[in-house]
């Protein structure tokens, strides 16, 4: 994997770049759909390309793990194969589904034994095995193991997980440099900032991380419950760390206001299941606000779901239309909501890399975040 940072913005630190992997190129800033499962629920692949257009999926080594495991995917010669996706794939390591699995899992410092949510089974992950497992995934980045610690926590636990955490990365590192590549395209390892709410050990972890010299780096532990101003907060400290020439991925983030606030502190790459998950609740996000497709008060409007030019979808279906859909239960209405709110996504991205280019980004994302903070 290769980075090549273009343009930063003079009024913010906000960055336009293009990472090169075997699979393709990627424009950034960059939002990544997310396929848990080898899949974005409801949607075909051919739309997450054609409609939606996207460079790069997320899917979640946790589950791939359970089902149907690594074997089969590798038997099938790759998740890019086994998914018949032919452009970038990343998958996290499970350390954030670990996390939220709090009540059905031991850690140590060996790892994390957890139960399947599945089927109650007991599993274990160590730092190796969760290598191991991507490996055989065959995801063009993987992530290296930790543990993402809640909000609120208190100090010492946040610096003792973190201090776990690089102690895991070591033996992340130690497992990927010593393992040969399962396919015919290598693969590129992102370590994980840490540290919770917590400035200074904010400032260790970025430390600690940028020495690694990673071709990446990702910040974890944030969305997980904290105000909007602490996620900036220490987004801010970590990126003023984090090397330059490298690509910066904020983990499970988030609303579209957060991607352009994140994006104006030097966040490249973002993921979040928010836009599908929304859509399938009948949520719909739009450059002038989120509109709830359910409320009666869209029962007779006519007008199309959203009259803005998104450029590569066309969703000439009216409001009405969708409401309906959404009020029989119809699986049509959670595919087409899906494919708006991803490519509403995409586009807010896409059009903040044109901004940054311009040298008009910094007013534009003022307008723009004015414009969607509201409730239609």
């Amino acid at each position: 994997m290769e980075f090549e940072l273009n343009v930063t913005d003079l009024k913010s630190k906000a960055r336009a770049g293009i990472i090169t992997t075997y699979h393709g190129i990627i424009e950034t800033p960059i939002f990544m759909p997310v396929g848990t499962a080898a899949t974005i629920k409801g949607v075909h692949q051919r739309d997450i390309k054609n409609e939606i257009n996207s460079d790069i999926i997320l899917s979640n080594t946790y589950h791939l793990y359970l089902r149907p495991g690594e074997n089969i995917i590798k038997k099938a010669g790759g998740i890019h194969k086994f998914m018949n996706w032919d452009r970038n794939i990343l998958t996290d390591s499970g350390g954030y589904q670990v996390y939220s699995l709090s009540n059905n899992r031991k850690i140590n410092e060996e790892g994390v034994e957890f139960k399947s949510h599945i089927d109650g089974s007991f599993h274990f992950f160590s730092p190796e095995k969760a290598i191991k497992i991507q490996k055989s995934i065959g995801a063009d980045i993987i992530m290296a193991f930790d543990e993402c610690t809640p909000y609120p926590c208190k100090f010492n636990y946040a610096k003792k997980s973190m201090k776990m955490t690089h102690r895991w990365l070591e033996r992340c590192y130690k497992e990927f440099n010593n393992s040969a590549p399962q396919f015919d395209y290598n693969q590129t390892l992102f370590p994980i900032v840490q540290g919770s709410t917590y400035k200074d050990l904010r400032r260790e972890s970025a430390e600690f991380i940028a020495n690694t010299l990673a071709k990446g780096n990702a910040i974890g532990g944030l969305s997980v419950g904290e105000p909007a101003e602490e996620m900036y907060g220490m987004t801010e400290v970590v990126c003023n760390i984090l090397p330059e020439d490298k690509p910066r991925y904020l983990m499970g983030v988030g609303t579209p206001i957060n991607l352009l606030e994140n994006i104006s502190l030097g966040v490249d790459m973002f993921d979040c299941v928010m836009p599908s998950r929304n859509a399938r609740n009948g949520m719909l996000f739009t450059i002038d606000g989120t509109i709830n497709i359910k409320n009666e008060k869209w029962k007779d409007n006519f007008e199309v779901i959203d009259p803005n030019d998104y450029s590569f979808v066309d969703l000439s279906y009216s409001k009405a239309y969708l409401r309906h859909l959404f009020i029989i239960k119809e699986a049509l209405g959670r595919q087409i909501a899906t494919i708006h709110n991803l490519a509403f996504y995409i586009w807010l991205v896409k059009e903040a890399r044109k901004q940054i280019i311009k040298g008009t980004f910094s007013d534009w994302k003022s307008n723009m975040i004015k414009r969607m903070n509201n409730r239609l």
